[in-house]
């Protein structure tokens, strides 16, 4: 596309892709909107917003309602146009290590439908990983009534760093473990357009969008159920680094007391098992028996052993928590995962230490969206992908394809 005349002035064709852009913003954000109304939000003449609306409709980004001729009529009714939310659905993925989970969503962010799969454990599983995450999807789909070929983008995210460009970055046999082809291989079999993600950046996106973090700007989101890994956003950016290992946490083994990027939920069995092993049980149950689910209960009944594991992990968080305030400032620090309910009881402590261990203490609240954050921010990007490309994807249906018309 040729963005500027010989004589440096901005292109007509630049203008068209930016106003119909302009238009088809208000209408996701809002509507159903009068051709009047959005005049007055996008400062177009009227001209071009009805040639622009026209557009859209053909293009299959918006309908135009039939006027509302029940009250008294005085002149023209006024036209209007609203954004097509089922012109199309997005897929979130959250691909761990053990299980996937799928959601469904329309162009407004509205879920629609969500399933689960489990993953195959072992070596030489790629192929048998990919089955079980298409499944998902699929599944999904079925869940919300919609069909494969309405998919327009899916976010996908995985427990390893990944580039810029979408690929998950050189490491461990952990982090390989993740990249098996999956972009090409749902673009092979499903036609889909994927996107690939670090987890906790997901996470990161979920919470400034539904989440604890909506609104703030400089956030730092701390996966901490089975590994610790941060999602983090400055200025309103991710913030990926040069091989997407921006928010990767290995570094805290050389943290006095903040141990290394062992999640909650593992530190909680080795260190309960510790306990009931020096007490003579914990809960009533012998080491080898002991959960981290069974150490939170047990401190929830008074036990003394499993209250101060607990005391113990708070300690621990509490430095991990002022590790990222004071390399990073950021306003909020959010707590998420799968375990965040439990991690509420450890936030009384993190809030008190945390003044002690560092000059510049952020609010540190716990998510409220659970085990769905990394799937819910995989929808997400999937969505902002969706609007950048909009005008570039041919809907189902349209009559009319290719750059925006004359305006």
């Amino acid at each position: 596309m040729q963005e500027r005349s010989e004589t440096g002035s901005v292109g007509p064709h630049v203008v068209r892709l930016v106003t119909a852009r302009t238009v088809l913003g208000e209408l996701r954000r809002g509507g159903p909107l009068t051709a009047t109304e959005l005049v007055e939000l996008t400062g177009l003449t009227r001209a071009t917003v009805i040639a622009v609306c026209e557009d859209l409709v053909r293009r299959g980004w918006a309908e135009e309602l039939d006027p509302d001729r029940t009250g008294p009529q005085r002149g023209r009714p006024p036209r209007t146009f609203t954004f097509r939310a089922r012109a199309g659905v997005v897929v979130g993925l959250d691909i761990g290590a053990h299980k996937t989970t799928a959601l469904v969503a329309d162009l407004r962010g509205t879920l629609l439908g969500t399933a689960s799969r489990a993953l195959p454990r072992g070596a030489r599983t790629a192929e048998a990983r990919l089955d079980r995450v298409g499944g998902a999807a699929l599944a999904a789909l079925a869940a919300a009534g919609a069909g494969p070929g309405s998919v327009l983008a899916v976010g996908a995210g995985v427990a390893a760093p990944v580039d810029r460009s979408g690929r998950v970055a050189e490491g461990s046999s952990f982090w390989e473990m993740f990249d098996v082809g999956l972009a090409e291989a749902l673009l092979e079999r499903h036609g889909w357009h994927v996107l690939l993600e670090n987890d906790a950046n997901l996470a990161a996106l979920a919470e400034q969008w539904r989440g604890a973090a909506q609104g703030v700007d400089d956030v730092a989101v701390l996966l901490a159920g089975e590994r610790l890994g941060a999602g983090l956003i400055e200025s309103g950016r991710l913030l990926r680094g040069r091989s997407g290992g921006a928010g990767e946490l290995a570094f805290l083994a050389l943290v006095d007391g903040a141990v290394g990027p062992h999640g909650i939920a593992p530190l909680a069995r080795a260190w309960g098992a510790e306990a009931a092993a020096a007490s003579g049980g914990l809960g009533g149950l012998a080491p080898s028996h002991v959960t981290a689910e069974a150490v939170f209960t047990a401190a929830d009944d008074g036990d003394p052993a499993a209250r101060g594991v607990l005391a113990r992990l708070g300690g621990r968080m509490a430095r991990v928590v002022a590790v990222l305030c004071t390399l990073l400032n950021p306003e909020l620090v959010v707590l998420g995962g799968a375990i965040s309910p439990a991690t509420a009881r450890l936030l009384p402590q993190i809030r008190a230490e945390l003044p002690l261990l560092t000059n510049t203490p952020a609010r540190v609240e716990v998510s409220s969206l659970g085990g769905e954050a990394v799937a819910l921010g995989a929808v997400r990007r999937a969505l902002d992908d969706v609007a950048e490309r909009a005008l570039e994807i041919e809907l189902p249906g349209a009559t009319h394809t290719g750059p925006p018309g004359h305006i």
